[in-house]
Formats: structure tokens, sequence, C-alpha cells
């Protein structure tokens, strides 16, 4: 399934990726809400606490408003560092953090609601999809 296949026609994925390998910490960071992301050429002391991939679209990073989707589980964005889109972009980091924050508690945080985030598998797909505006009218309006 492409990324238009299953994108809602009001949303732009803005970054999209497949997960090539997953750490053997990763289970247990996600028992903390925590889930890290490197680009699947960082170097090999992160691959064991990080979900590797290989983008895809890279476009931009997240903002608030927008939803991650992890495989079938999607998340909004509540809020977002400064160094998130630069790290993504370059790097393929992401520190994804399920604690419900409206204010980024660091400058890679990428904060989603309090939940238990899933966990990813090689060959999974996951993006990040911009809502289009809301202003849209409708097609009878005058």
């Amino acid at each position: 399934m492409s990324a238009t296949d299953s994108t809602p026609n009001d949303a732009t994925v803005v970054y999209e990726s497949v997960v090539t390998g997953v750490g053997g910490q990763v289970e247990a960071f996600l028992d903390h809400g925590l889930l890290i992301f490197f680009g699947d050429q960082s170097p090999a002391e992160l691959h064991d606490i990080s979900v590797l991939h290989s983008a895809g679209v890279a476009e931009d990073g997240p903002r608030p408003g927008d939803v991650i989707d992890l495989g079938s589980t999607s998340l909004e964005v509540l809020a977002v560092g400064d160094v998130v889109r630069d790290n993504l972009l370059n790097l393929g980091h992401l520190d994804l953090k399920a604690d419900g924050r409206t204010d980024a508690k660091l400058p890679g945080d990428v904060c989603v609601p309090v939940g238990q985030l899933p966990l990813l598998q090689a060959g999974d797909t996951w993006r990040i999809r911009r809502p289009q505006s809301a202003t849209t009218p409708a097609k009878d309006a005058p």
C-alpha cells in the first residue's frame, strides 16, 4: 500500500520511512513511553536502543497538530523541540515521548498523548501526516 492509498485526502505526508531493524532494548524503552528512531546509517552503538529506518519521503519534520502513524497506531503531535526537524532530516533521529506534554522538555523531544507506544517490526512503515487547513469551504457554500 502506498502513502497515497492510506493517507486521507485532507493530509499531506511530510515524512515516510520503512523500519529496517529494531534494537534489543527498544521494547524496554516503550515501557517508559519512549521510542527512539535513527536512520539505518547511524553508528552501531545506537542500534540497540533504536528503531532503524530508511526514509522514502523526507520533506519536513513534525509540527504540533501533525499525526504520526506508527504501523496501525496514529498519534497527534502535541509539542516539538527546537532541533527535531534538523535531527530528523539530517540523521533520521527522532525521540518520540508519550508524555502528554504541550511544551517539549528537551530540544529533541516530540511529545504525543500519554499511552502505550507500539513495538514496530522490520518492514513496518511509519509516517508524519500534516492535516490541511480546516477552512476549505464546503461545495455548496456561497
